[in-house]
């Protein structure tokens, strides 16, 4: 697809159509499994429907975990609060223990804290990284303190999906409630005035499994030269009315859908969308449970996983892209024909919906945030507005030309990937990525391990990767078909790398990772002396790690050489 018609494609962004939808499902809370939220996707089905897609809503079981009243009692009074999903409920007459300020509840802050039968005082949003803290270091209850002056709504689980016989061991087990900002500035303030404060948490949460809904729309090509497709998914349920998050994305998928309709013609891959349910209160149940009931299509046949995530949310004009360095590239040229604005292109951390990356599926995220003078971005993971995930997220947070801006940007993406012959990745960036991971590491290595087995596969994929972009330079289909063959199995290879700990089936949990996360062997290793009796240890899991790493290239220079051969 040129340029003119990714402009065109883009100028067909109607404002009044998605404001409308917009408006028709903001008067529903969307919670997993609730008669709100099917009445709220089947009018999606029906939009999606009448741009000509094929639909189709899919049941399933899942976990879910839904926080209700709430209260704690300080002293004889009654401070408000909310608790949150996969909390603890807590006992009749509540929880009641000593109150320990353990600050943001960091490895340091915990440190010599006896915290056995404890209520953490807690600075920040409700994590499950702090919650699996907590629970380690005997904590009871977990009080937060917000940021703001706003209750933010969080789930505390560190199990990505479902959990299994094997993970559900690791839910919390703590109680867990939050304080507003000055609330609990007035409980520290007391703990450090000397004062012994015992405090008692109430809290009722809903655990148990649910049937939720996932609803599925395919467009196919006209004249399709496979069966690949692009995933082009965002959830649907939300928090209270959830007009930002997540409702401008699911309208702004329908209007991609409806532009990209309008160019069938032009298609040579699929688009499918899926609306996701469990997100939040089931910790991206809906996303994780499709990957697995769907693991061989989605192995077989899906080339990107587009993902979308609370949109033209007000005065959140700092755009910021967040996919792998395989798509900087492409993120950045759509940037530019959508605005003269600048994009901050990052790298997609372990959160939100991206439950394929252990199947090898490239992924974007995008949205724009508040600027730095709101001050919420030393407090907050994305600073969306100070409304995300509270009562506050309603149709006066959403300012429509940033809704379209948004929206142009997610049409130009998503039309490259269905419309350019070849896939529009540059893995070569990705191979670079990863020989500085293994320059960081090499000198600090002390001899245990030889990482030349790695960086001399990665010289070869960079001179395969060359060859590649020079043939696909020259056109034709039948080229094009095996460039981008190879292109998949570059990406079932190099993704998992990346973003996994390497297991293709399950899911890692849902706690920050590094990038490259199966190189963690190595940096334990490094910087251990060669007479360091740990470091005997810790070799062999390196080794292990080594291989790891050096199979992965073989796929991805396999997957390279076969398409040269078949190129001739």
């Amino acid at each position: 697809m040129d340029k003119a018609t990714r402009s065109a494609a883009m100028d067909a962004v109607n404002r009044a159509t998605m404001m409308d939808q917009l408006e028709a499902i903001a008067r529903w809370q969307k919670y997993p499994g609730s008669q709100d939220e099917i009445e709220s996707l089947r009018y999606i089905e029906q939009q999606a429907a009448s741009s000509g897609l094929r639909t189709q809503i899919l049941f399933h079981d899942a976990y879910i975990s839904l926080p209700g009243a709430a209260r704690i009692e300080v002293a004889g009074d009654t401070m408000e609060c909310i608790t949150h999903s996969f909390s603890r409920s807590s006992p009749a007459g509540g929880l009641e223990g000593r109150l320990v300020d353990v600050g943001r509840a960091g490895p340091d802050d915990l440190a010599g804290n006896d915290l056995r039968g404890c209520i953490a005082l807690v600075d920040g949003l409700a994590t499950p990284a702090t919650a699996v803290r907590l629970t380690a270091a005997g904590a009871a209850g977990q009080l937060h303190v917000s940021p703001d002056e706003h209750r933010h709504e969080m789930t505390l689980s560190p199990v990505w999906g479902n959990p299994g016989g094997d993970t559900r061991s690791y839910l919390p087990r703590t109680v867990a409630c939050t304080v507003a900002r000055s609330d609990g500035g007035r409980l520290r303030a007391r703990l450090a005035a000397g004062e012994a404060l015992r405090v008692v948490l109430h809290a009722e949460v809903d655990t148990r499994w649910r049937a939720i809904p996932i609803l599925i729309a395919d467009l196919d090509a006209e004249a399709p030269t496979d069966e690949s497709f692009v995933l082009f998914s965002g959830h649907h349920d939300t928090w209270h009315y959830g007009v930002m998050d997540n409702g401008t994305a699911n309208v702004t998928m329908l209007e991609v859908a409806r532009i990209a309709a309008l160019h069938r013609d032009r298609l040579r891959r699929g688009l499918k969308l899926a609306f996701w349910s469990g997100h939040s209160q089931g910790r991206y149940a809906g996303s994780t449970w499709y990957a697995d009931a769907f693991w061989s299509d989605l192995d077989r046949n899906c080339v990107l996983h587009v993902n979308i995530d609370s949109t033209g949310g007000r005065d959140n004009r700092d755009f910021v892209s967040l996919s792998g360095p395989e798509f900087w590239t492409t993120a950045k040229a759509a940037m530019a024909e959508v605005s003269d604005e600048p994009i901050h292109l990052k790298r997609l951390g372990r959160f939100g919906d991206q439950s394929f990356w252990g199947i090898g599926i490239p992924a974007l995220l995008a949205f724009g945030e508040q600027p730095p003078s709101s001050g919420m971005h030393a407090h907050f993971p994305h600073p969306l507005g100070w409304w995300w995930h509270t009562t506050g997220d309603t149709l006066d947070k959403i300012d429509p030309d940033i809704l379209v801006r948004d929206a142009r940007f997610y049409v130009n993406v998503v039309m490259r990937a269905l419309c350019e012959p070849v896939l529009p990745f540059d893995f070569a960036a990705a191979v670079d990525e990863l020989g500085l991971e293994l320059e960081k590491l090499a000198d600090s290595l002390f001899g245990w391990l030889d990482l030349s087995p790695l960086t001399s596969r990665l010289s070869r994929l960079t001179t395969l990767l060359g060859q590649i972009d020079a043939a696909a330079a020259r056109g034709a289909d039948a080229r094009t078909n095996a460039i981008n063959r190879a292109f998949v199995g570059i990406s079932r290879a190099i993704v998992p790398m990346q973003f996994t700990t390497g297991d293709r089936f399950g899911q890692d949990p849902a706690l920050p990772q590094p990038a490259f996360p199966p190189l963690d062997p190595l940096r334990r290793l490094a910087g251990r002396s060669e007479d360091a009796y740990e470091a005997r240890f810790l070799a062999v899991d390196a080794l292990r790690a080594r291989n790891r790493v050096a199979h992965a290239l073989d796929l991805a220079i396999a997957a390279l050489d076969k398409a040269i051969v078949e190129i001739g």
